[in-house]
């Protein structure tokens, strides 16, 4: 058996689409940051809302969405279970997220699929009342790797005017399903976006380069995350979405320096919107409020912060 000499290549190839790796980061010492009220820990909520704009039979797209309580799967014709856990998480569950939110006085952003907001007006009123940040999550719930440039980049520009009819105000960050290698292109050449999402590689934002413009990324994490109840190897109970989302946060309290960095969440009304898994989100909520170098953020909230810190580059 012989080796591929592509094997022992120490580079990445030359010319490859998208955007280059970046394996050092900040290294040993990290930008000190300070959140707001001179936190040491931004916590940042996402709700992903895309009840409504996942793939389906009943729009038309030959195929339903595989996120599901339990490991069936309806291959030729509509899944109506499918269809009404998603209805469950637009009809029920996020409006118990949303007195969660409201009994705790916290932020949050949401990550919006455009569909989703049209076809359920009322959330996009109250996510707007509250002075939550509607961030772009596409058109639909749907892969950008699938699409061409130039679809993604009407994908883009009509979610982009569709988040802006629904809730009032433009979104100005930005988080795909799953990104393409053209996507951060496609959003710095929109230039309306502050920062994007598609990437789970920091603890702290950082500034980077396209095209010769300074572009801002406020990382995600798919750790503390309740897809995790549905897929893969993670929670079994809401007790392990709590013990890690603690764990998570005593950690970055005590991360052995003292660099402020940002806690990302992930939640989905569908999932976290029912009972036993809200009342482990409310609780870990209730445990991080009694700390006084913590405070929950929107994401646009942490890059306008982090950005007068940290500002951009200028050579």
């Amino acid at each position: 058996m012989s080796l591929d000499p592509q094997f022992f290549r120490q580079d990445d190839v030359a010319n490859v689409p998208g955007p280059p790796r970046d394996l050092v980061g900040y290294g040993e010492f990290p930008p000190r940051v300070r959140w707001a009220n001179e936190a040491k820990v931004a916590i940042q909520i996402v709700v992903n809302y895309e009840e409504g704009s996942e793939k389906s039979f009943a729009m038309g797209d030959g195929v339903n969405d595989g996120m599901y309580e339990l490991p069936f799967a309806v291959d030729d014709q509509r899944d109506l279970a499918v269809e009404s856990m998603y209805e469950y998480g637009a009809r029920a569950g996020i409006w118990r997220l949303f007195r969660i939110f409201d009994a705790a006085n916290i932020p949050v952003t949401f990550f919006a699929a455009a569909v989703a907001l049209e076809r359920n007006p009322a959330v996009a009123e109250k996510l707007a009342r509250r002075g939550d940040e509607a961030a772009g999550h596409g058109y639909r719930w749907s892969n950008h790797y699938e699409m061409t440039r130039d679809e993604e980049r009407e994908a883009i520009r009509r979610a982009i005017a569709s988040i802006e009819k629904t809730t009032g105000k433009r979104p100005t960050g930005w988080y795909c399903r799953e990104m393409s290698v053209n996507t951060r292109d496609l959003v710095v050449e929109e230039s309306g976006f502050m920062y994007d999402s598609d990437t789970y590689n920091e603890d702290i934002p950082y500034w980077t380069r396209v095209d010769g413009k300074n572009h801002l990324v406020v990382p995600y994490s798919l750790v503390v995350n309740d897809a995790r109840y549905v897929v893969g190897t993670g929670y079994a109970s809401p007790e392990h979405f709590f013990e890690t989302a603690k764990a998570s946060l005593d950690r970055l309290r005590n991360d052995g320096d003292d660099v402020g960095r940002m806690m990302s969440i992930g939640l989905h009304p569908r999932i976290t919107g029912n009972p036993a898994r809200a009342d482990a989100l409310a609780r870990f909520i209730d445990y991080a409020k009694q700390f006084d170098d913590v405070a929950f953020m929107r994401r646009i909230d942490i890059a306008e912060k982090f950005a007068e810190q940290v500002p951009a580059p200028t050579d």
